[in-house]
C-alpha cells in the first residue's frame, strides 16, 4: 500500500468528471474536469490508447456515442483522435492535456482501459504519462494484467482493482477460462496485491469488501452512485462514492 491515502477517501469523487449533459458538459471532458475541480470533487476518468500508443481520455471502446465519428477508438492514431470532437464541441481530450487542466488540485482516480483483457500497453503509457506529475493520483482496471504489471515495476502510486460479484455481462464474455478465475475468485490478488478497490454499488455488502475493509483495513469506493439515497446506503459498505448526476 502506497502510504497515507486518506485524500482518496477525503472528497466524493466525480464520475467522468462532474458532466451534466443539460449543461452541455460531456463525460471525461476537460469541461468535466474544471467543474470538478472548481467543486473540490475528486476526478475518475477513463484512460485508452490510440493505435499508435497514446493515452487519451475516453470511456467507450467505439466513437459512436459521444462523437460524429463511427468505428474503434482504437483504430485511430492520435493525429486523427487530436482533431475529434465530443459531442459538445471540445476535442477528445489526451491524458496530458488532463494532467495540465488539474494539475494536482484534486484526486485523480484513472481507469485503464483496453479491447481486451491481459493488455498492458495502458499501464506503461498512463505510466510515462505521470512520470512528472506531482498530484495525488491512483490507477484502477478491471482486468488484472496491467495492474500486476504496474505493481511488479514498482509503481509509486495506489493501485485498484473494479470489481462487481458477477460476470455475466456481455463485455465479459471475452475472457479465457484462466482470466474468468482471476476476476471472479480473485486469484489475481498475489501478482495485483491492490491498496483498494472500487466495487458495483448493487453488489454491496460483498464477502470481499467486507475482508478488504475489515481485515485488511483498505478502503474500498463505490460506483457509480446516482442518487443521494443510494450514496447513503453505499456508505455503510464503502469507504467512498463514485457518483453523477447530482452533487455529492
Amino acid at each position: 500500500m502506497k502510504g497515507d491515502m486518506g485524500w482518496l477517501v477525503a472528497r466524493p469523487i466525480a464520475h467522468r468528471g462532474l458532466h451534466d449533459c443539460a449543461r452541455g458538459i460531456v463525460e471525461n471532458s476537460l469541461a468535466a474536469a474544471r467543474a470538478a475541480v472548481a467543486r473540490g470533487y475528486g476526478i475518475e476518468c477513463d484512460v485508452r490508447l490510440s493505435r499508435d500508443g497514446e493515452p487519451f481520455v475516453f470511456h467507450d471502446d467505439s466513437l459512436d456515442r459521444l462523437t460524429g465519428e463511427r468505428g474503434a477508438f482504437r483504430d485511430r492514431n492520435s493525429y486523427e483522435l487530436a482533431g475529434i470532437k465530443l459531442c459538445d464541441g471540445e476535442k477528445i481530450p489526451t491524458l496530458a492535456a488532463l494532467l495540465a487542466a488539474v494539475a494536482g488540485a484534486v484526486p485523480l482516480i484513472l481507469e485503464l482501459k483496453s479491447d481486451s483483457f491481459g493488455d498492458v500497453a495502458p499501464a506503461g503509457a498512463a505510466a510515462a504519462a505521470l512520470a512528472d506529475y506531482r498530484g495525488p493520483v491512483a490507477l484502477k482496471s478491471f482486468d488484472p494484467a496491467p495492474i500486476a504489471k504496474l505493481r511488479a515495476g514498482g509503481a509509486p502510486w495506489p493501485l485498484g482493482m473494479v470489481a462487481q460479484s458477477d460476470y455475466e455481462d456481455e463485455e465479459f464474455d471475452r475472457l479465457s477460462t484462466e482470466q474468468w478465475a482471476e476476476v471472479t475468485r480473485f486469484t489475481h490478488a498475489a501478482a495485483t496485491r491492490p491498496d483498494f478497490l472500487s466495487w458495483r454499488a448493487s453488489d454491496l455488502p460483498a464477502p470481499v469488501v467486507e475482508v478488504f475493509r475489515f481485515c485488511a483495513g483498505l478502503p474500498v469506493m463505490s460506483w457509480t452512485i446516482r442518487s443521494p439515497q443510494q450514496a447513503q446506503a453505499a456508505r455503510k459498505h464503502a469507504d467512498q462514492i463514485v457518483f453523477e448526476g447530482f452533487l455529492a
